[in-house]
Order: structure tokens, then C-alpha cells, then sequence
């Protein structure tokens, strides 16, 4: 897990433009702004290769925690430090736990769900859009449990709140980005947001960062799940 570019383990660099890449595992060619300093490029696809794996993990949970269901999720092959497989993970963890915690839901269904619609946000949302990932995976979560549609009143109120409310706690810490820390931070929100607006209480438990040295350009004490801060 500890990397930048997952051939070379250079820094990435991220350009002002679009730039037609080729992917060096599959050489399919695609438009990006990020890429190693030494010119590598890796596709969506194949930075999330094996994440299918997702579904059938999530099926076999039985814990109505969300947190201990992403950390068990975050712990496979498939999940590197930073990358767009956390926008998956992120609602699949919650709508796992939501289900174990006494919510009423098709889980198989939802799930599947999840995966087609957080796999449609791309790696470095978070700096290019305004928009963390792992923020919008938790308001797709509630778009999906609520049933929500473009057309839809209340679901389509909540989702939207759900999401400004995990990027509001995103944005007030900051970047650099983490991928491990706003997926954290938007599990929370989320949690006191499903008991406030669902009556559903998931189980929360304390994190404590264990990918500081992994991560690069980790912000140390100004991230709340800091070793060092405990």
C-alpha cells in the first residue's frame, strides 16, 4: 500500500489540462490529468481491479459497524492508499451496516447498486470537482436506501444533505487529500445522520489511524484520527 504510482512508486503530478494517456497495465488510452513525474499512467479500471470483490465481503458481514466494515474492506489487495475504489467502498460499508443494524433493505440489490454508481466518480474528484469521493459515496447511500429519484421530495433532500454534510467535514479539516481520512469522516457523518433522519443507530468506534506511514503528504496532528493525538 505504500506507493504513489502503482508501477514505479513515483510521485504523481497533476496537470492543469486533460491529456490523452495510455494505461501502462492494459495500454488502453484515455484522457487524464494525473500521471507519475516519470510518465506512468493507470486507469481507473485497473487501480480498482479486484474491488468486485466488494459485493461478496459485504455479504458475509454480520457487524452493524461501519467503520469496522470499511476497515476490513480497506485492508484487501484490491485497496490501495489513495484511490477511486474508496467512492465504492465508502456506501457499501454503510449499507452493510445499516442492514446488520435492523434497516430495512435489499442489500444484494443495494449493493450492486453502490457499485455501478461510485465507480462513475473518478480518482481526484475531490481536487477537481470539489467533491471528496468518499462525500458523495455517503449521499449516494442514502439516495439508495431512500429510494431517491431526480423527481423525489424528501429522499432527494436528504441525500443532498447527507453529502454537504460529510464534504462539510472534509472541507474543514482540509488537504491534502486522504483517501483513508475523509472515508472516515464521511462513515461519521453518516452514522449520526441515519439516526437523526432514519432512526437506524449504527455502531461507532473509535479510529486511530494506522496509514500514517503509508500516506505521503499525511497532515500528522491536524487529522483527528492521528496516532499521536490519542
Amino acid at each position: 500500500m505504500s506507493e504513489e504510482c502503482l508501477i514505479c512508486s513515483a510521485p504523481l503530478e497533476y496537470l492543469e489540462k486533460d491529456e490523452r494517456m495510455e494505461c501502462a497495465i492494459c495500454h488502453r488510452s484515455e484522457s487524464s490529468k494525473t500521471r507519475c513525474v516519470k510518465g506512468h499512467y493507470v486507469c481507473n479500471e485497473c487501480h480498482t481491479k479486484g474491488m468486485d470483490r466488494v459485493i461478496g465481503l459485504c455479504l458475509e458481514e454480520t457487524s452493524g459497524d461501519p467503520i469496522y466494515i470499511m476497515k476490513k474492506l480497506m485492508s484487501q489487495p484490491f485497496c490501495h492508499m489513495h484511490g477511486p475504489e474508496h467512492h465504492v467502498m465508502v456506501g457499501s460499508a454503510l449499507l452493510t451496516a445499516y442492514k446488520n443494524a435492523g434497516g430495512e433493505l435489499d442489500l444484494p440489490s443495494a449493493l450492486l447498486e453502490m457499485s455501478s454508481r461510485g465507480k462513475s466518480v473518478p480518482g481526484g474528484a475531490c481536487g477537481f470537482w470539489g467533491a471528496c469521493g468518499a462525500g458523495i459515496s455517503s449521499g449516494m447511500f442514502v439516495s439508495i436506501l431512500s429510494k431517491s429519484t431526480p423527481l423525489a421530495r424528501e429522499p432527494f433532500a436528504l441525500s443532498h444533505m447527507m453529502t454537504s454534510t460529510a464534504l462539510g467535514r472534509i472541507g474543514e479539516i482540509g488537504g491534502p487529500r486522504c483517501c483513508k481520512r475523509d472515508s472516515f469522516l464521511s462513515i461519521l457523518a453518516a452514522i449520526d445522520f441515519v439516526e437523526e433522519q432514519f432512526g437506524i443507530k449504527m455502531e461507532k468506534t473509535e479510529i486511530v489511524c494506522g496509514y500514517s506511514k503509508e500516506n505521503s503528504q499525511c497532515i500528522g496532528k491536524r487529522c483527528p484520527f492521528f496516532g499521536e493525538n490519542r
